[in-house]
């Protein structure tokens, strides 16, 4: 079978996972180096996964001989910096979401990757990818519930006590470009890409006061008017104390669609004298851990030639688009126009 030869670069707690899929449960990938700036982490890209090359920078894995396509589980920051360089050195890329916290740069990356069309160019937006969701975009296009015309969706995660996203706050860009901006491509997906119209955000925070120094809130709500007349409402969380909660409503001319209801973790109910409870969803990756694996193997088929990806570049242009109009009505206290 022909395998793609990548490189990862970032090797965190979501990019050590990248790495176990594509090293153990992606047939025709080949995982052949890794990057990081973190000793630590390069070594157990050694220890772990058996990879021989480790690299501290980014261009000497870009120059790693025969090397195919990256994998960016970078700083946001970086992403399109890196996919950038990636693609003048000839490299496929999958990158993690969002694509900047930069419009103008989003915009730089889709005008790079038109240079150079027989590149595949990949962003994480995963929960495309996810059995429950596929199921619900199907029934929507098969006319199921009628016209959609309401997304209504949710990220709430597990309160973290020590505030893990508080030392990330200055370069995250806030809760709706780091939480919502899966919510804000769900809702143009499901909605079949309406064009986003105007756009009124507010947040508070209640536990991790931290967060204000960097304008950052720890709970946000936002609403989204689309210019076919289409709505989408936005819920975003870092503070649930039950575990972690991804919800997602359409509503149509003749129904309703729910996606991931409750937040169990199995089937599992007990019943006892405190009553019947279950198991919570700890985090995001327990919600959609095959829907990762899935999303790498799309992107490595369609880098061999095998597939097409089922996402566009320009998406994710517009989930930051949206997200930024988001973190300034927020900031300013007023809607913003998006038309």
């Amino acid at each position: 079978m022909e395998k793609l030869r990548i490189g990862i670069a970032g090797l965190g707690r979501l990019g050590q996972r990248h790495a176990e899929n594509l090293a153990h449960r992606v047939p025709n990938a080949q995982l052949v180096a890794a990057c990081s700036p973190v000793e630590q982490e390069l070594e157990w890209a050694r220890k772990t996964l058996g990879v021989a090359h480790c690299y501290a920078e980014y261009a000497a894995l870009l120059a790693h001989p025969g090397l195919d396509a990256v994998f960016l589980v970078t700083p946001t920051s970086l992403h399109a910096q890196q996919i950038i360089a990636a693609l003048q050195a000839g490299k496929h890329v999958f990158c993690e979401k969002p694509l900047s916290l930069d419009l103008e740069d989003c915009l730089k990356v889709e005008a790079e990757a038109a240079r150079h069309p027989h590149l595949q160019v990949m962003i994480g937006f995963v929960r495309r990818f996810d059995a429950s969701y596929r199921d619900a975009a199907y029934k929507i296009r098969a006319g199921m519930i009628g016209k959609p015309y309401l997304v209504r969706s949710q990220t709430m995660d597990l309160n973290d006590p020590g505030g893990f996203f508080v030392r990330f706050a200055a370069s995250s860009g806030g809760i709706f470009l780091d939480c919502s901006v899966h919510d804000i491509d769900l809702a143009r997906w499901l909605l079949d890409s309406p064009a986003p119209a105007r756009v009124t955000a507010t947040g508070t925070t209640v536990i991790h006061h931290g967060l204000r120094e960097f304008g950052d809130v720890d709970n946000g709500l936002a609403t989204l008017e689309f210019a076919d007349g289409s709505m989408a409402s936005f819920m975003a969380s870092r503070t649930m104390a039950h575990g972690h909660e991804t919800l997602t409503e359409v509503f149509g001319t003749k129904g309703r669609l729910t996606i991931g209801g409750g937040a169990q973790l199995n089937r599992v109910e007990m019943a006892d004298h405190n009553g019947i409870s279950h198991e919570c969803t700890p985090d995001f990756y327990s919600r959609f851990s095959d829907a990762f694996l899935l999303e790498a193997q799309e992107f490595v088929a369609a880098a061999l030639g095998q597939g097409k990806l089922s996402l566009k570049l320009h998406d994710a242009t517009e989930a930051t688009r949206v997200g930024l109009a988001m973190a300034r009505s927020m900031r300013d206290r007023q809607a913003v126009d998006l038309l």
